[in-house]
């Protein structure tokens, strides 16, 4: 796989390049969803339409970390929610999901759902490089964290002491912070019967996404879920699960050898291109971010790519009409993305 993959970096390149400064996707006009509203997150553009009580996400090429924008990633979009299709579809057993249908590559349309104030990170290792991660508390001599007691001598990477702890962030506009379950419960952001559930379906979609990555070679080391309720009341799992963007992942084959050597684990998701950026600046102060070198930005579009073969165990379809559109007229990914809108509101679909 990772062989395949390398000789995927030529396309990656090019697409790049057609990229330039946009993010792979741009704006939905209004004749083809006649009353949404448009909403641009990190990495989204989600178009809600209250009448029809659905909502479009729109994933993209953009790249986030440290509550900023780093850099666009091609194909990027297209991973992110073909991946989470594939685990929607795995874990729908385990826990409801806001899923309709994908019309497109880079779209999935969803029941529109109250999305708590809260992103669910759930734990399986000690890591992380950002202000709300585990091992960034720990090293500064914390020792309560997200309402856990944590233990003396614990150290970088290590496996930790349950399969699965979790470990909420408030969900607010400028920046998120650890929270308690009992804190969060006690600002309004959710019910205890609300935080009771959504804290064990948490557990279970990790052990289980764990389960499935090891047999694919790879560590599910932590990641984030989020949940909403619905127009009925119900509880429902919203936006992405297990992508490289929501998600740290690790190579199971090289990882006891590379601790004990003191080396940092062989990642597979956006870690690298952090660490990068930590780097060459301080991300969370610096007012200018220097541009990610390309070969970091196509290294980072490959690994989502491997990622995504590894997981789900099938070839990645590249769209090559992006290649092509400039020369002989072929729909380019944004038009492809609003022709499928538009023929999917046609339908009734949205």
């Amino acid at each position: 796989a990772q062989r395949r993959t390398r000789a995927y970096l030529p396309l990656i390149d090019a697409e790049r390049q057609r990229m330039g400064a946009g993010c792979g996707a741009e704006a939905i006009p209004t004749d083809a969803l006649p009353g949404a509203e448009r909403y641009v997150g990190k990495v989204r553009d989600v178009y809600v339409l209250e009448k029809e009580k659905k909502c479009v996400l729109v994933a993209t090429g953009r790249q986030s970390a440290f509550d900023r924008h780093l850099a666009s990633i091609p194909f990027k979009g297209q991973v992110l929610n073909q991946i989470s299709m594939w685990w929607f579809q795995q874990t729908s057993d385990i826990m409801p999901n806001h899923v309709v249908c994908s019309p497109n590559p880079n779209v999935v349309i969803g029941t529109k759902c109250e999305i708590f104030s809260v992103e669910f990170v759930v734990r399986g290792y000690i890591t992380g490089s950002t202000d709300t991660s585990m091992w960034t508390h720990y090293k500064a001599g914390e020792r309560h964290y997200c309402g856990h007691n944590l233990p003396e001598g614990l150290v970088k990477n290590q496996k930790l002491w349950v399969d699965a702890l979790v470990t909420p962030t408030t969900k607010d506009k400028v920046h998120d912070a650890p929270i308690s379950g009992e804190a969060l419960v006690a600002e309004g952001r959710m019910t205890q019967a609300q935080w009771e559930l959504c804290e064990a379906k948490a557990k279970e979609l990790f052990v289980f996404g764990s389960q499935t990555a090891r047999k694919a070679g790879l560590i599910l080391v932590d990641t984030k879920y989020e949940f909403g309720t619905d127009e009925n009341g119900n509880v429902v799992l919203c936006d992405e699960i297990h992508t490289p963007d929501s998600s740290r992942y690790w190579i199971a084959s090289t990882y006891e050898a590379r601790i004990a050597a003191g080396q940092e684990p062989e990642n597979i998701d956006k870690e690298f291109l952090r660490l990068w950026f930590k780097g060459q600046c301080d991300p969370y102060k610096d007012e200018t971010l220097p541009e990610a070198p390309a070969e970091l930005v196509n290294e980072l579009a490959r690994r989502y790519v491997l990622l995504y073969e590894l997981i789900t165990g099938s070839k990645f379809k590249f769209d090559y009409s992006s290649l092509l559109s400039d020369t002989t007229g072929v729909e380019t990914p944004d038009e492809k993305i609003i022709r499928d809108v538009k023929k999917a509101y046609g339908a009734g679909m949205i």
